[in-house]
This record gives C-alpha cells, sequence and structure tokens, in this order.
C-alpha cells in the first residue's frame, strides 16, 4: 500500500531522518511504522479527513514508535516474550516519544497523538486511560493500524497470524480498544486495507 499525502508536507525529510535512526536499532520497528503510517493514511482517506488533518497522521504513524529509542537494548530487542518488568519500560516509549516531538512547536499535534497510541476506547490503556474521544482520532487510527500489524507480522517469538485472525480480533474488540466507527471502516475495507500481508 502506498500513499501520497506526504507529498507536499514539508517535515517529510525530516521525518524520514528520524525513523532511519530507529530502524538502524530495530529494523522491526521501522518497518512497521511505515506499514502503520500507509493503513493510517487509508484510513484518514476513508473517513473523510482533511488533508491536512491526515498529513499529520500520517507522520505520526511513521513516528509513533519512535520514543522506542529511548528503551534499553535487552527489552527492545529481546528475542522472547517481555517479562512484568520489561513491559513497564516498553509502556513508556509513548510518553518518551511525546517528549522528544515536544521541543519543536511545528510537531505539537503530532506529539499529542504519539503520546495517545496506546490509550483504549474503554479507558483500559496506557499511559493515561485515556477513553472514547478523549483520545486524538489520529491516536485511535493508529492504534487500529498498530494492532493489525503487530498481529500480521511475524515476530522473533511467533509466527505472523493469519488475516482471518487478526480480522476476528478487530472484530471482537470494537467498542473495546477500538473506537467502533474506525474499526469498521478498517473490517468494510479490509481485503485493500491487508494486501500489502503474504502469508505464510
Amino acid at each position: 500500500m502506498n500513499c501520497d499525502c506526504e507529498v507536499n508536507f514539508e517535515y517529510h525529510e525530516m521525518v524520514e531522518c528520524i525513523t532511519s535512526a530507529l530502524d538502524a536499532r530495530d529494523p522491526y520497528t521501522g518497518n512497521h511504522s511505515r506499514r502503520v503510517s500507509d493503513m493510517a493514511c487509508f484510513l484518514c482517506q476513508k473517513l473523510g479527513i482533511s488533508h491536512e488533518e491526515t498529513q499529520e497522521i500520517h507522520i505520526s504513524g511513521h513516528l509513533h514508535d519512535i520514543g522506542k529509542i529511548g528503551v534499553p537494548d535487552r527489552v527492545l530487542l529481546k528475542p522472547g516474550k517481555l517479562n512484568d518488568e520489561e513491559w513497564e519500560l516498553m509502556k513508556k516509549h509513548p510518553e518518551i516519544g511525546a517528549d522528544i516531538l515536544s521541543k519543536s512547536p511545528h510537531f505539537s499535534r503530532i506529539a499529542a497523538i504519539i503520546l495517545h497510541h496506546h490509550e483504549r476506547w474503554d479507558g483500559k490503556g496506557y499511559p493515561f486511560g485515556a477513553k472514547g474521544t478523549e483520545i486524538p482520532i489520529g491516536a485511535r487510527i493508529i492504534a487500529v493500524c498498530d494492532s493489525i500489524d503487530a498481529m500480521a507480522s511475524a515476530r522473533a517469538y511467533r509466527k505472523a497470524l493469519p488475516l482471518d485472525v487478526v480480522k476476528s480480533e478487530i472484530e471482537k474488540n470494537i467498542g473495546i480498544m477500538y473506537d467502533p466507527k474506525i474499526a469498521q471502516v478498517a473490517l468494510d475495507n479490509w481485503e485493500e486495507l491487508t494486501k500489502e500481508y503474504v502469508q505464510e
């Protein structure tokens, strides 16, 4: 899936430089962020979101995991599942990422999206337990795309899940983890949204 919404966005080259730093440290995260960004752009278009806001959400997709730069290698690059202490360290990455971007006023809205991308519709996410429309719409869009890619991609400790299983998980969590409208648009456009994923 290709997204052309970044063409006229003045910060795109800067974003590419930032994400290449994380990609060099953790290639999975770099590729993951690209896929999330492209899916987010696609959903923005289907949702009728303005061009300007789509640009911001697209860039946020590229940068949503930039806070992992501040996560220790022993956690970020661990080839297995994280224990409780490691998971608490990993959960700090939205705040680290938002803090990095908050240094520039140009990135203030993008920083807010990154800060909230692990919040849940039901208020059981992190870091603040925000719920429903308290969560920026960009973060709600990225949450759906982030989950799809995390499940549909192979990791060191498990194979990629079949797309029908991924779809079922999204369906089961409508109104729980995900904004119902955004999740439904993703499901309604499932084949096009997930066409990049090749199942083994």
